[in-house]
């Protein structure tokens, strides 16, 4: 296909962790693209113009010549498929369909902490109330998982980064930014990524100009 420039649909209030997520790989590739949101809140994802191109009517779609494809996961391992100069999952198989099994579940699964920890913490310090004890035991199950996949010496998911190293610090952050208790290891890691230049011009898009 005929490389020309992308176009990313994200949800108007830039808080979607699957847009970023994209953002993140768009940038880490250095392809060029133009960033266009749709409010979700106003249901602009039903209109019939944007129902027309994103197939499952979500954020983020990637619109790319006369391609248009939705859903986060899928949109990245096209663009590493299709740009693999600059990789973001890793090179050897195994860790490949390891981060890729990180990908899904985060997408899948904690879902009481995306319900009582919204990315609105993340992006615009907004604070709840305590996590409720579904919340808690989630949370548990989020951090044995992390603690097992990040090695005592790494400061990444499997050696070099990946773009999983964008999601999971993520659903972290969702804990660490409010103040509730998250193993050191795992909030220092999560506060590195967040770090991560291409991470933080998705957050300079939050910040007010000067």
């Amino acid at each position: 296909m005929q490389q020309s420039r992308f176009r990313l649909y994200a949800d108007a209030q830039l808080t979607s962790p699957y847009a970023m997520s994209v953002f993140v790989t768009l940038h880490e590739k250095n392809l060029p693209f133009d960033l266009s949101t749709v409010d979700l809140d106003r249901h602009a994802n039903q209109e019939d113009q944007y129902a027309a191109t994103s197939l499952t009517q979500r954020v983020p779609t990637l619109v790319h010549g006369d391609f248009a494809l939705s859903e986060s996961s899928a949109i990245t391992e096209y663009l590493e498929e299709a740009f693999p100069e600059t990789r973001v999952y890793p090179r050897d198989r195994l860790l490949r369909a390891r981060a890729r099994q990180v990908q899904a579940w985060l997408r899948s699964d904690l879902m009481s902490i995306r319900e009582e920890r919204s990315t609105q913490v993340v992006f615009y310090g907004v604070r709840g109330a305590p996590l409720s004890a579904t919340a808690q035991s989630a949370a548990q199950k989020l951090f044995s998982a992390a603690e097992a996949l990040l090695s005592a010496d790494s400061r990444n998911l499997f050696g070099e980064w990946c773009i999983a190293d964008t999601d999971l610090p993520v659903m972290l952050n969702r804990l660490v930014m409010h103040g509730d208790p998250v193993p050191a290891r795992l909030a220092d890691y999560a506060t590195r990524q967040w770090e991560r230049p291409s991470v933080q011009r998705w957050a300079e898009l939050h910040r007010p100009p000067l």
